[in-house]
């Protein structure tokens, strides 16, 4: 029996939808975070399930989640307004969240900017009310800064830490809450980091993705390394869906790092992944996960003949071999995004004797694309295979 009709009411929301089940499981992903309300997230779908026939549906999809996003945010400025901080704060997290759902498949331009502006400014709010120990901090960067997010672990001295970079389409506010918050409650800092064409980064600094991610992750260890909470021969470096590319790759290329976790692999050729997905885009946009802009607006190509050129070059081949720390790959074996056979070629490749490959299998749960389906059972796992192997 195939995962669609084991779990049709949940990782398939909408059947025959890939494009809009996957970005729905996204969101519901965050429930466990307190990030989502899963009642106002199944009233969306409801009323997405709707409009599914209608011919327009990018539009349908902004449409649903933008106005449950200014409902759910008008509620967080009242509350606000009359001192009720963590009332907002509770009102301003959901918000976000809608809010960069409501943006993600709007191309690139003014209107997706206005939408992710709001998602951020009800981030922002919402991590000062309820999580005020989290620090907004820049890494220096290439002559610039990349935005992140500290949190650091209770408790004095140097600590273990996890650089954490982002997929193509999530977000550093999503990552501190769903990794960071589970890590510091074992004694884990964390900075979540929105790379170079990752959220914030990309939305707002126009500050494109690059092969060399590693002149990402090397800026990043300078910074965690010199705080005087941070143990610099304990900080590990962790991406999940795109970011399955980027870790293995800094791992590869810095061997400061005492640890790589790829929260799920991603595609071992890059140029074939792109290729595919165009394909199935021009077939029918329903049957893939992403937009046709997002590759070519995240590297920063002005044509899709030049992304699939620079798709070449984002290659592990020859670097994964490289890798000499222990290496984590969790992968779920229903991903419909990137297929479990990816995740079996990049621990075949790496060169660390410490190596694990968790395969998440259906009947356990945390089968979909980076445990979205059930993300405390790969983040449960994550933090305490960094306990015991760095």
């Amino acid at each position: 029996m195939g995962a669609e009709t084991k779990f049709a009411g949940w990782a398939v929301h909408f059947p025959g939808n890939l494009r809009w089940s996957n970005a729905m499981q996204i969101v519901k992903g965050m429930a466990p975070f307190a990030a989502i309300a899963m009642e106002e997230v199944d009233r969306i779908g409801d009323r997405l399930k709707a409009r599914e026939n209608e011919s327009d549906l990018d539009l349908v999809w902004k449409e649903e989640w933008s106005t449950m996003a200014n409902r759910v945010a008008k509620v967080a400025d009242t509350a606000a307004a009359e001192g009720r901080q963590i009332t907002a704060g509770n009102h301003y997290m959901r918000a976000a969240n809608y809010y960069y759902s409501a943006e993600r498949f709007i191309p690139p331009g003014d209107e997706k900017l206005v939408m992710y502006r709001k998602a951020l400014r009800c981030w922002h709010a919402a991590l000062e009310r309820l999580y005020p120990h989290i620090e907004r901090v820049e890494v220096p960067y290439d002559g610039q800064g990349l935005p992140a997010y500290f949190l650091p672990a209770p408790g004095p001295g140097r600590k273990r830490t996890v650089v954490l970079f982002d997929g193509m389409d999530n977000a550093k506010e999503m990552s501190v809450i769903f990794a960071g918050l589970d890590f510091a409650k074992r004694g884990i800092n964390t900075l979540a980091i929105d790379g170079p064409g990752q959220s914030e980064t990309l939305r707002l600094r126009r500050i494109h993705s690059r092969p060399d991610y590693e002149v990402a992750g090397s800026a990043a260890y300078d910074y965690v390394a010199a705080r005087p909470d941070v143990d610099p021969k304990r900080v590990s470096v962790m991406g999940y869906s795109f970011g399955g590319y980027h870790a293995p790759r800094v791992a590869g290329m810095d061997k400061r790092y005492a640890g790589c976790i790829a929260l799920g692999a991603m595609y071992w050729d890059m140029q074939d992944w792109l290729t595919h997905s165009k394909s199935k885009l021009a077939a029918d946009a329903r049957q893939s996960s992403t937009s046709i802009f997002q590759f070519r607006w995240v590297v920063g190509a002005p044509d899709d003949a030049t992304a699939l050129e620079v798709a070449k070059r984002f290659s592990l081949e020859g670097i994964a071999q490289q890798i000499e720390c222990p290496v984590l790959i969790t992968h779920g074996e229903d991903d419909r995004v990137v297929p479990l056979a990816e995740a079996k070629t990049l621990y075949e490749k790496v060169g660390a004797k410490n190596k694990t490959l968790r395969i998440f299998a259906a009947e356990e749960g945390g089968a979909e694309h980076c445990q979205v389906d059930n993300r405390q059972l790969g983040i449960d796992y994550i933090g305490d295979w960094i306990l015991a192997n760095t």
